[in-house]
């Protein structure tokens, strides 16, 4: 899933690259992308991108009339669920792609592309009156933005709740911004067990989880540096734990050990965060003693 720094640098390109540029049309060819109908998406056409920014794990693309006395500036607010991407094409895509979920064509040729790869078709989009965009039921929920981070108290209160790191980093009314690839890397930083309860954090270790969340920073560092103006279906992503199960910690030397769900993966390192227990695969539905 694109995850806030994944997401900020799509926007950053996008925004670079799209800013003043006009929409000759938009269409939703994917089966119930839409959310809202009023205004329809085609009412885009004439208008110009006026900037393109990041909420939590959304992308939120604004528009302005070109047209004096024409409607108010307008935005669309897009969900990439678990397999979407927005990237900007210089070739416009047929009306039988299956992967096409938004399309909106710019004059001149290109197009701004929402694109959800596999079966599922969740990737979502919403056009609103650009200050209505704060009061959408999916923002207005969001938690404090990860990055840049909030204060040490605001995100101690924030997880003072009794459920799992794991899911509560995850849980974007909690903190917005952070996923599945994310909280790995973060809970590993940390040197805190995904099991541990946010209720249970002491000061010292919501400082460290705290200074963690610099990793969403550095990430971003690297995308300025290895990203170019095409934003790739797969962002080089600079993890030292999510999805290395089985290869040596890089600071402790320990194989990485995995929890492995239905539809996810939770790594870490037992040396360094859960006092060398590994922890059963999900699968087996108990904890290994």
């Amino acid at each position: 899933m694109p995850e806030l720094p994944e997401v900020e640098i799509a926007c950053r390109r996008l925004n670079a690259a799209l800013t003043g540029a006009v929409i000759e049309s938009a269409t939703a060819p994917g089966m119930v992308a839409m959310k809202t109908f009023k205004p329809p998406i085609d009412s885009l056409a004439g208008m110009a991108v006026s900037g393109i920014r990041r909420v939590g794990k959304m992308p939120v693309v604004e528009f302005a009339n070109e047209v004096s006395g024409g409607g108010g500036p307008l935005a669309l607010l897009l969900h990439m669920m678990s397999a979407g991407r927005l990237q900007l094409f210089d070739k416009r895509a047929s009306m039988r792609d299956r992967a096409s979920r938004i399309l909106v064509r710019i004059e001149g040729g290109q197009e701004l592309r929402l694109r959800e790869f596999g079966t599922k078709q969740r990737a979502w989009g919403k056009l609103l009156a650009a200050d209505a965009v704060g009061e959408d039921e999916m923002v207005k929920t969001l938690g404090p933005e990860a990055w840049p981070a909030p204060a040490v108290e605001v995100l101690a209160a924030a997880l003072d709740q009794p459920r799992h790191l794991h899911p509560l980093l995850r849980d974007q009314r909690t903190i917005a911004g952070i996923g599945r690839s994310w909280v790995d890397e973060i809970l590993w930083e940390a040197k805190l067990s995904p099991f541990k309860k946010g209720a249970d954090l002491d000061a010292d270790e919501v400082g460290r989880l705290h200074g963690a969340l610099a990793l969403l920073d550095d990430a971003i560092s690297h995308y300025e540096e290895v990203v170019g103006e095409t934003i790739p279906d797969k962002m080089p992503m600079p993890l030292q734990v999510h999805r290395r199960e089985g290869e040596p910690c890089r600071r402790c030397g320990e194989p990485i050990a995995a929890i492995h769900y239905a539809d996810r993966i939770t790594c870490y390192c037992p040396a360094e965060q859960t006092g060398g227990k590994l922890m059963a695969d999900r699968r087996l539905s108990r904890l290994l003693k």
